[in-house]
């Protein structure tokens, strides 16, 4: 007579007979942990933002994508603004220099008034030579009627407010205070060719690949002694 546990994996029905046992259930993980390749990041996995328009009109929408991306990242920072309020421009400069942020810029059309800010925030700065990029003097507009003393005391304000704006600019553009001043009064138009002569930024075109592969040319470059590229029209 068979009895139960006499042999393993077998079972015992109620004639004595012995019965197969199903193989014991293995738990395994799904998916396993080796499914599937590990993809390293890419160049495409980095944020880009799109400045464009007037600053002041699209102050909060702004603030909140330099705000949301990681700190300390690197990603893209596309240009073509008017300008608009000076405050807005200069609280983009400081997101992105207190947040530690590391992003390319690059003037897609037009880089005017206030929107030089972020762009001379940025350390890496390029330029098309179609660019256009707008120095000038502050200037106050209000559409609300003012005393004396006040309209005084935002021209006492802006007069200070214009000479350390143009002490950040000449700072962060690495350029002579001299030279930036020239450039402010009483304005000027510069192409992206003068910018990138100056040494303010360097020089991609629509012909020579995307912007990144460009910009890691130039970066090759740089690091083995060789002249700036001059653009393609």
């Amino acid at each position: 007579m068979v009895r139960v546990g006499d042999i393993e994996g077998e079972g015992v029905n109620a004639s004595g007979r012995s019965m197969p046992q199903p193989p014991p259930t293995r738990i395994r993980a799904y998916p396993p942990p080796s499914a599937g390749p590990k993809v390293a990041p890419s160049r495409e996995s980095e944020w880009e933002v799109m400045l464009c328009g007037d600053l002041t009109d699209k102050q909060l929408e702004l603030t909140e994508r330099l705000v949301e991306v990681p700190r300390r990242s690197r990603g893209t920072l596309f240009i073509d603004s008017c300008g608009g309020n000076i405050y807005v421009g200069l609280a983009l400069a400081s997101l992105i220099r207190l947040r530690g942020l590391d992003p390319l810029a690059v003037v897609a059309g037009e880089c005017s008034s206030a929107a030089l800010l972020p762009f001379a925030a940025c350390r890496r700065r390029l330029v098309t030579p179609q660019a256009t990029l707008l120095f000038h003097p502050l200037r106050w507009q209000s559409e609300e009627d003012v005393s004396l003393e006040e309209a005084a005391e935002w021209a006492r304000h802006f007069r200070h407010l214009e000479g350390d704006v143009d002490e950040l600019l000449a700072r962060m553009f690495g350029v002579p205070l001299e030279t930036l001043r020239e450039w402010t009064r009483p304005g000027r138009f510069l192409t992206g060719r003068e910018v990138a002569a100056a040494g303010v930024a360097q020089l991609v075109d629509l012909f020579s690949g995307d912007v990144w592969s460009q910009a890691q040319r130039i970066e090759r470059g740089q690091s083995q002694g060789l002249p700036p590229q001059q653009g393609t029209v």
